[in-house]
């Protein structure tokens, strides 16, 4: 299972800014590609398991999957691939080359301020 490799990556990230922001993260978003095969039921337990007791506990994760896309050989557009209907919608041919999957991306962070006491207080609970 990767998501929990992608969920112990994300949270790092993300504490890593909260520190950096003196802030609490409450939702990030994520991207990837749709053969990047995250199952995001599967990342979100993944991530909330290891949140627990962190300043990242009970933040929301909002997980976007971005289309394949490929570009036709014939006419040139690119195009979002229809895995039921593999071609081309401008010109109808089926001759056009796969584009690479986009890759996993952490698009945004939300953050709450802390006063520095609570901060202190959830950084000591985290160590």
């Amino acid at each position: 299972m990767h998501e929990g490799m992608i969920a112990q990556n994300l949270l790092a990230i993300i504490l890593q800014h909260a520190e950096e922001h003196n802030a609490k993260p409450t939702a990030a978003r994520i991207s990837c590609g749709k053969l990047y095969a995250v199952n995001d039921e599967a990342l979100c337990f993944a991530f909330d398991a290891l949140a627990q007791g962190t300043s990242c506990e009970g933040m929301q994760l909002q997980i976007e999957h971005k289309p394949l896309q490929a570009h036709c050989k014939s006419c040139s557009e690119t195009f979002n691939v229809d895995f039921a209907k593999p071609k081309c919608p401008n010109c109808e041919k089926g001759d056009f080359e796969l584009l690479p999957d986009a890759p996993l991306i952490l698009e945004e962070i939300e953050f709450e301020e802390l006063p520095c006491n609570d901060w202190q207080k959830n950084k000591t609970h985290q160590e």
